[in-house]
């Protein structure tokens, strides 16, 4: 006899008996034995009905010997699964299937099992295990710019065009305190670029000294402008300290990156070879490169900052041509650079650099200059290149510059009533002039440019840019020579997160 048969019918039984027990009379006594007779029948039959769908259901399941964390079946299932005539007595037990609020519960218990929190900054979730100890987050940025050039004695430089200055979609991450990672393409110029891939081991030292080691594809930590991301610069573009006097592989390579934080400064060293994926059947370039931050004054409205670096590199037998045009008046007009014209024989190049500035309250000055000497085959004497700039800005609703003094750069601001909640978000106003000097090589140019400009921060994630720039070039050599002048409006809209 089935287990489960015997013990609902004892069960109905000794339901039962209290009411017989209560029975005043013998016709009502055989009312009452017929009525249950004819319940557990009833219920004889639904465990009949029941126990063939639970025998057809076991057969056709067959589960994987692997799925070690699979969940039973349950008996909300049979019983959605198996038609039955409802049992209205009040002895019988009834087997009520939840409803669609009872099975979300449910289900979000068990999907909360592990524990998972999210948080909410700069516009995109981060999330955390239940233990703390897996970071994970998503990264992004797109700046859309627009750029028109005018008051050239050349048609081929007044023109208007639009461009994607970056759209990258990428990843961070961490794993407890000290391993870290960061994963980064880029889409811009209708191309797919691995720019950022790294991971990385941080730890303590002592009080207020510590380091953190990265390897794989690094960003280099060069000049002010130069290390400060594309997606915090004030400018639509960097100074010509940081695009003119730079490695010939450019701002990234693959290697390893020490770096030593103290209370008011930091220093890195970066070892590296080529970009990704660059020519594999020739040795790399070797690139040293060095920078070292000192902020002598620190205080919550004000930084006195002080920079140094350099770099040397060996360049490989694929990688021998010197020629840079560099841009001038912004980064979407191709015929409007400084031209070094065309340089071959290269074995290597050496810069250096050097910063100074600082803010005061919502007012911020930065001064850079920098020299790359590019070393020539066959005897020739070395090709040298000089550059410097001067930059400042003004924050007219009080915020204060996002200057960040781990890494003597900037980031991105803190707005203190950004637009989305009521406020004005944050308004800045920009003034930089540069200059550029190739003219120690007999085809090289020359050329400066005087920017104003005008940010708009609606939050610390989405800004508004304006510059007006004012250029002169003095080339020797391309499709415009000699001394000529313009100006050129770009606008940006920019969302990092």
């Amino acid at each position: 006899m089935n287990p489960l048969r015997t013990g609902c019918a004892l069960v109905a039984l000794v339901i039962a008996t209290p009411a017989l027990a209560q029975t005043p009379g013998a016709d009502d006594l055989a009312t009452l034995v017929r009525a249950q007779a004819a319940e557990i029948a009833a219920l004889k039959a639904r465990l009949d009905r029941l126990e063939g769908a639970q025998q057809v259901a076991t057969a056709s399941a067959t589960p994987p010997p692997a799925a070690t964390n699979a969940v039973p079946p349950q008996p909300v299932q049979l019983a959605q699964q198996t038609s039955r005539p409802q049992v209205t007595s009040p002895y019988a037990p009834q087997l009520v299937p939840p409803g669609p609020a009872e099975r979300d519960v449910a289900r979000a218990r068990e999907a909360n099992a592990a524990g998972v929190t999210t948080e909410w900054g700069a516009g995109l979730p981060v999330f955390h295990s239940a233990d703390g100890v897996f970071t994970y987050k998503p990264r992004g940025r797109i700046l859309t710019d627009v750029s028109a050039t005018l008051g050239s004695k050349s048609d081929t430089r007044n023109i208007t065009t639009t461009g994607m200055r970056a759209l990258r979609l990428g990843i961070e991450g961490g794993v407890g305190t000290h391993f870290f990672y960061q994963f980064e393409t880029d889409f811009s110029e209708n191309e797919v670029d691995i720019v950022t891939a790294f991971i990385g081991w941080r730890n303590r030292i002592a009080p207020g000294l510590d380091y953190d080691v990265r390897a794989g594809h690094l960003f280099n930590d060069r000049a002010f402008d130069g290390s400060t991301g594309s997606d915090s610069t004030p400018f639509l573009e960097r100074s010509t300290v940081s695009t003119a006097i730079i490695p010939q592989r450019g701002f990234y390579g693959i290697g390893i990156m020490p770096r030593l934080f103290w209370k008011t400064g930091h220093a890195s060293l970066t070892v590296t070879g080529d970009r990704v994926d660059g020519n594999q059947t020739v040795s790399d370039s070797r690139t040293i490169l060095a920078r070292a931050h000192w902020n002598p004054i620190k205080s919550d409205t004000g930084v006195l900052h002080l920079g140094l670096w350099g770099f040397d590199e060996a360049l490989s037998s694929a990688a021998t041509t010197l020629t840079r045009n560099t841009v001038i008046g912004g980064r979407f007009n191709g015929a409007l650079r400084v031209s070094t014209g065309p340089l071959l024989g290269g074995t290597g190049t050496t810069g250096y650099g050097a910063e100074l500035g600082g803010y005061v309250g919502p007012v911020w000055v930065m001064g850079e200059a920098g020299r790359r000497n590019a070393r020539l085959d066959g005897g020739r004497p070395d090709f040298v290149s000089k550059a410097w700039s001067l930059s400042g800005g003004w924050f007219v609703t009080g915020d204060l510059p996002p200057y960040n003094p781990r890494l003597g750069s900037f980031g991105q601001p803190r707005v203190l009533r950004p637009v989305f909640e009521g406020g004005p978000g944050a308004i800045e106003l920009t003034a930089r002039y540069e200059n550029l000097d190739f003219t120690d090589l007999v085809t090289g140019g020359r050329g400066w440019a005087a920017t104003v400009g005008a940010n708009w921060y609606l939050n610390s994630f989405v800004r508004l840019q304006l510059n007006a720039i004012h250029w002169n070039t003095d080339n020797r050599v391309g499709a415009v020579t000699g001394e000529d002048d313009g100006q050129t409006v770009s606008t940006r809209v920019a969302v990092t997160f």
